[in-house]
This record gives C-alpha cells, structure tokens and sequence, in this order.
C-alpha cells in the first residue's frame, strides 16, 4: 500500500529538535525531506557522540532525511527556488531572522498560495517576548513546568518535552492543511508558539490552580488529584507504581492487595476527595501492607484486583522492555558511522509500514531532488 504522504516533498530550514521532530514524523509517513543545514551543519550534530560516533538527538529527530547544505545568506536564491518547488516548507528560525530571510510563513504563503508555509517560534508572534530566544528549557519554565515538578525542589521533565510538544502540534497542523489543500488547493500559513503549545499541556494543573486553592505543593512520585497514585516500595527492594482511577478500583484494592476490604468503605478513604484529604494515612498503611508480604504477592494482589501498576524502569529496563521486544519495536538504521539500532515510528496504519529510513551524512542528498524542486518552481 502507498504510503500516506507518498509523493509529497518537504524543505525544512531547521534545527535542535522542535522543527526536526516535525519533520522526522513526516518522513515517517512517506514524505520526502529535503532538510537544509548550514556548512557546519545543524548544530544538534554535535550535541554529542554517543550513538557510536552520532549524536542521539540527531539521530533521533533526522531519520529518513536527505541533507542539503547552504549558506542562506549567500544562496538564498536557490533556497527560494527549492522552497517554491516544495509541498511544504517549515522552519523553527526566530520570527527576526526569518523576516530578513524572507521566510516567514505569511510571506510565503502570500508568494505561494498553494504552498503549506509552517514555522515554529518560542513565544509565538507579537506581544513583548516575540524575539526572545527560547530553548526548551526556557519554556518549560515559563510555561510553569517547574513550578509543578519534582518534590522539594523544582524541577524540569527530564526530556525536550516543549520541543516535542510543539513539533507535535506542528506536524497536525500540517496534515491538516494537506488535507484541506487536498480538497480546495489553497496552501497556509501555520505558526505554532512552543509557549502555547506547552501552556495547552499544562492546562489541567493551570484551571486547579486559578479556579482551585491555588499553586499546589509539587507531588514528586504522587500524582496531585488522584490516590491512591504513584510509586510504592515492595519487600523486595524494587518500586512498582500504583494506580487507581475510581472509588470502585479503590474497593477492589483494599480487599485483594491490602487484605481489608473495610478499608473500601472507611469514612477517611471513601471517595478520592477523601483520600486525597488523608493520603498521607493511606500511603502509610499502604507501604505497611507492603513491606509485611512478598513483592509477587503484592503484584499477585494487584493483578487479582485488577489494580493498574507498572515497574518503574530505569532506561536499561527500557530497552530490553519485553512488550517492546515482543512486538519487534526496534529495527536497524543506517548512520553515518554505521548501523544501528533505533525504535521504530510508532504510525502502525493497515497495509503499510514506515521505511525507516537512514540518518543522513551532512549535504548528503540526492542531486535529482534539487533538480526537480527547482523545475517545479521554475514551471510555476
């Protein structure tokens, strides 16, 4: 079967992650990338070596793209021409730079009406923060990440999750624009800010607070609105999480893991808001129970309640995870330094599989690309 973007050509000026992880995922799906690097190439190349000799953030966010150098300032003609000859152009340049270059995505938009024109900046256009620098660091800060994260001390997600967040929102809104160009052949204009897309995340714990009592206390292992949640010790030294979503998942729990089923009707525990209010007292007797009886009985416990937990891996526990094992999630991908072995796209649509393609070398494209972007602008 064709695979979903067959056909579709995508330039990408970008770099680090936000815009590259857009872009991965549309390679993914069948898209071709042609991703423009400056001669010393995205600098994300050499955040480190240790993918034996690439760096983990390339790798993980280039896969199954060609690799064109240019020095925009010097060649922004044929820049211009391979945009013009795209389906789709994206970059994650400051709202400034792309302006001078003449890439910003209503610019383009305007010259290319059928072109999908996508940028992605850090606090979105207009307003006194629209030239700020911002890494994904900065807006996990600003976006109040920290504020809600870690235990006594705050603390960031431990992954570029505001990159990814709005590389995410990024790549739906150019499907979206693919789709209705599909069916009405005009183009658009896409500006995604990582600031709201990481506040849209944070909306949950944002309305507690501001309709709620305020800014809660950081929840570190426990989750802040539902118990029992979070992690516990067993018996024998390993942590597993706990889960319960529902008064009923509660009941079962009290009777099948803690071996009192008052416990399911206590006045103190009855109903979340009650639980939460003492879970303090609940964690208590839980890791009591816990630590009195062997870890299998307690995951024989939890598993006869029918009770949500999970290990709490570390990134070994990860990698040879026998669910993803089992279901063959990871498949060799060539690199520059050789082949190795990286989890595969998580798109699973019928009849098809994504090529999981190379990594590319730095300028390591085809020349045939090139040529037919620029006949395509050419023949406009």
């Amino acid at each position: 079967m064709t695979a979903p973007l067959d056909g579709i050509v995508v330039v990408a000026l970008e770099q680090a992650i936000s815009a590259p992880f857009a872009t991965r995922q549309l390679a993914d799906l069948g898209a071709t990338v042609l991703k423009v690097e400056r001669p010393e190439g995205d600098f994300a190349r050499h955040y480190d070596t240790v993918v034996n000799g690439e760096s983990a953030f390339f790798v993980w966010a280039n896969k199954g793209k060609q690799s064109v150098v240019l020095d925009v300032k010097i060649d922004g003609d044929l820049l211009m021409s391979l945009i013009a000859g795209a389906d789709v152009f994206i970059h994650n340049l400051s709202p400034r730079a792309a302006a001078s270059l003449g890439v910003d995505a209503a610019t383009l938009h305007d010259r290319h009406p059928s072109l999908i024109a996508a940028e992605i900046s850090g606090y979105g256009l207009g307003g006194p923060r629209t030239d700020d620098k911002a890494y994904d660091l900065a807006i996990q800060a600003e976006s109040g990440v920290f504020s809600v994260t870690g235990t006594g001390e705050m603390s960031k997600v431990g992954f570029s999750v505001a990159d990814i967040c709005a590389g995410m929102y990024a790549l739906t809104s150019i499907l979206a624009a693919l789709t209705r160009r599909e069916r009405t052949g005009e183009g658009a204009a896409i500006h995604v800010s990582m600031l709201d897309s990481l506040a849209e995340w944070m909306s949950a714990p944002l309305y507690n607070a501001v309709y709620g009592d305020g800014q809660p206390e950081r929840a570190g292992r426990r989750h802040h609105a539902i118990a029992p949640y979070g992690t516990f010790a067993l018996s024998d030294g390993s942590t597993i999480l706990i889960a319960v979503q529902s008064d009923e998942e509660w009941r079962s729990m009290a009777a099948c893991l803690l071996g009192a089923a008052e416990l399911g009707t206590d006045p103190r525990f009855v109903t979340n808001a009650q639980r939460i209010a003492n879970v303090d007292q609940l964690e208590g007797l839980i890791r009591q129970r816990l630590q009195t009886i062997s870890a299998d009985e307690a995951r024989g416990g939890l598993a006869n309640g029918r009770i949500a937990n999970a290990r709490v891996n570390d990134l070994a526990g990860v990698w040879s995870h026998e669910q993803l094992r089992a279901r063959e999630r990871f498949v060799e991908v060539n690199t520059p330094s050789g082949p190795v072995e990286l989890l595969r796209s998580p798109f699973d649509i019928s009849g098809w599989a994504p090529a999981e393609g190379p990594v590319p070398a730095l300028d390591e494209h085809e020349a045939a690309l090139v040529e037919l972007l620029r006949a395509r602008a050419a023949g406009q």
